[in-house]
């Protein structure tokens, strides 16, 4: 397959910042990484996981909206699993959640078998190009973005741990 210059310097730098994730085992604090707190909410298209083309902009500024980037081989994103299905529960009839999974070390197919043993409430689509990751700058999976209803971040963070409760509230 052959990709664009940038898709890949994005996928390869993606990859980096997954192993130096690894690597380093420093717990990262919220607002520290990834797009800038107060920034508009960019409007990528994704894929669903049978191919179709998915604009992210067309739920941005309807509601508060959380948005996960994740992998089906990430142990952050298993850790985090139950912090976001509870905060789900809790807040899932006024924010929208949404997983994207990555393109990195899966397919859609593997996504798809994972969802089958493990489904989730929320809609889940693929980053096939890296773009949303790009966009979103990323630094790693488990990386959490919180927008309020206007489509404006209000919350970054990345790891197994984080306040999704207060995250969700500063949008509410």
């Amino acid at each position: 397959m052959v990709f664009p210059v940038r898709t890949l310097i994005q996928r390869l730098s993606f990859a980096a910042a997954i192993v130096a994730g690894f690597l380093v085992a420093v717990p990262v604090a919220a607002q520290d990484l990834g797009i800038e707190v107060g920034a508009r909410a960019p409007a990528v298209t994704v894929h669903s996981l049978d191919g179709k083309p998915v604009d992210l902009g067309q739920y941005i500024g309807k509601s508060p909206m959380l948005i996960e980037f994740w992998a089906t081989w990430c142990p952050n994103c298993r850790e985090l699993m139950p912090t976001l299905l509870e905060a789900e529960k809790k807040y899932g009839k006024r924010v929208k959640f949404v997983a994207l999974a990555v393109a990195i070390n899966q397919s859609p197919e593997r996504v798809r078998r994972f969802l089958a043993a493990h489904p989730l409430p929320h809609d889940t689509f693929y980053d096939t190009e890296g773009k949303a990751a790009g966009a979103f700058d990323a630094p790693a999976t488990s990386y959490v973005v919180v927008l309020d209803k206007t489509g404006k971040v209000v919350y970054t963070g990345l790891g197994g741990k984080q306040d999704l409760d207060a995250a969700l509230k500063k949008a509410l």
